[in-house]
């Protein structure tokens, strides 16, 4: 691409910024929603797979926690190594491994291989996103633009009409050509996925800027000890119990060798030492923690209980929740406008908290409407909080690690997930009634009460503006 130029005097000619690379954009965009859409359109899809294998509720969940748990392991490391050979490779066999998991998951036998199918599905979609923030920030030295935040603003707008286009998609595929179809969607995704990055991902990976040879760059012994730590505290998540005792103790066990061993090591996997001096983006990992533990328990356990308390079908259930995401994309449009990162997230806190006590009053002969003033009222922390959080993480962490930073922002979601598919599993046991939906309901108040709570009292955050926003 070159440079674009402008007259200032006759006959003189003065080089202009150069532009984004705009044929960058289809990709980046679809690599990152591999994930989300997969969250959504499977959404009101569990029940009918729970009635076609004989699996009970709590069951199901694991095809929701198969999905965050390997995605959650595979984020940081996949954005590591990103940030250390550029995204081109990355994405490429991320995508491809979509595609492998959507046949795997089409032609699955029982549960056991459907939920080995959302395994491959997780670790397949965890490049989509660090490749994104990675080329991003790579741009944005190219271009000499702090911060590109309409294209910041489009992946987040991106998520939000996927997530509309999830439950009501999944209800049209689950209708017309049964639950499998759900699984089948990724094969066209994947090979347009591939496609895209091939022909328009840069070939020329950046230089590595640290260490002569593969091997040296990468941290396996930290890496190893980053899946026991995560792995032994997710599976104590989605089934907490006292026989599972020894679980907890692993994880506290594993953190502790694992601050150790990256504390000590020359080129860690991730630098232990500038994370735990950086507040405001450890901050932000909390806050995106205890916002996904509300956003994927009306997700999932909501649309549960729309279909088995309520008595929607799931095709209905779907459109019950459209309206959540389509206020999102608007409010995520006129957030990417205004750029103030600290109102955009104290307005969504606001919003989890009336939702979830309205999710309180609901009960199974209640109006429809309300169930659909519900998901209006929902929209706008679904908007505000996706846009804001993946905005600090880019302005707070170090540019050189940005793919692993954004990894570590999608672990911290999918820890919030797991901890949603917990409760939900817990509230629920064998039917999602109206009283589990209660239950539900009041941890997903107390998460959005801590998440004001941090919004509130975080004295970095009035300062943390999107440049760019503020320059448009």
């Amino acid at each position: 691409m070159t440079d674009r130029t402008t007259a200032t005097a006759p006959g003189e000619q003065v080089a202009e910024a150069p532009a984004l690379d705009r044929r960058l954009v289809p990709p980046m965009v679809l690599g990152s929603v591999l994930n989300p859409i997969n969250s959504t359109v499977i959404a009101v899809a569990l029940v009918p797979i729970g009635a076609a294998l004989g699996a009970s509720p709590a069951q199901t969940a694991w095809l929701v926690s198969a999905l965050y748990l390997a995605t959650a392991l595979g984020q940081p490391v996949v954005g590591r190594l990103i940030d250390l050979f550029g995204p081109r490779r990355l994405f490429l066999a991320g995508t491809g491994l979509v595609g492998a998991a959507g046949v795997l998951g089409t032609l699955a036998p029982d549960l056991g291989t459907l939920i080995a199918a959302r395994v491959v599905l997780g670790f397949g979609t965890c490049a989509g996103y660090p490749a994104a923030m990675a080329l991003l920030r790579a741009e944005s030295r190219r271009t000499g633009r702090d911060s590109p935040a309409g294209v910041l603003t489009l992946l987040a707008v991106a998520n939000q009409t996927v997530a509309v286009v999830g439950p009501l998609l999944g209800g049209l595929l689950t209708s017309a050509g049964g639950w499998r179809t759900t699984f089948a969607l990724n094969i066209p995704l994947s090979l347009l996925a591939v496609t895209l990055g091939a022909l328009r991902l840069p070939r020329q990976e950046p230089a590595p800027s640290i260490g002569p040879g593969p091997l040296k760059r990468i941290d396996l012994p930290g890496m190893a000890l980053f899946a026991v730590l995560l792995l032994s505290l997710l599976l104590f998540l989605m089934h907490p119990h006292p026989d599972r005792w020894y679980l907890p103790l692993l994880t506290l066990a594993a953190a502790g060798a694992f601050t150790v061993r990256e504390r000590r090591a020359e080129q860690p996997f991730i630098d232990v030492k500038v994370l735990g001096g950086n507040t405001p983006l450890l901050a932000t990992y909390a806050r995106a923690l205890a916002a996904y533990v509300v956003a994927y328990a009306f997700l999932y356990g909501f649309a549960q209980w729309t279909e088995e308390g309520f008595g929607l079908t799931p095709l209905q259930a779907g459109l019950v929740q459209a309206p959540t995401f389509l206020v999102g994309i608007g409010v995520s449009v006129l957030a990417g406008r205004r750029g103030g990162i600290r109102a955009t997230l104290l307005v969504g806190a606001v919003g989890q908290i009336a939702a979830c006590t309205l999710m309180l009053a609901l009960g199974a002969h209640s109006p429809l409407w309300v169930l659909l003033v519900l998901a209006v009222v929902f929209g706008v922390p679904q908007g505000a909080n996706g846009l804001a959080l993946q905005n600090s993480v880019f302005l707070q962490s170090d540019p050189a690690r940005t793919g692993s930073s954004a990894g570590l922002l999608r672990t911290f979601a999918y820890l919030g997930s797991m901890v949603a598919s917990a409760a939900t599993a817990a509230a629920y046991g064998p039917h999602a009634g109206t009283a589990g939906m209660h239950q539900l309901a009041w941890v997903m108040l107390g998460a959005a009460v801590l998440f004001l709570l941090l919004t509130a009292f975080d004295r970095t955050l009035p300062a943390l503006r999107a440049p760019a926003a503020a320059r448009s």
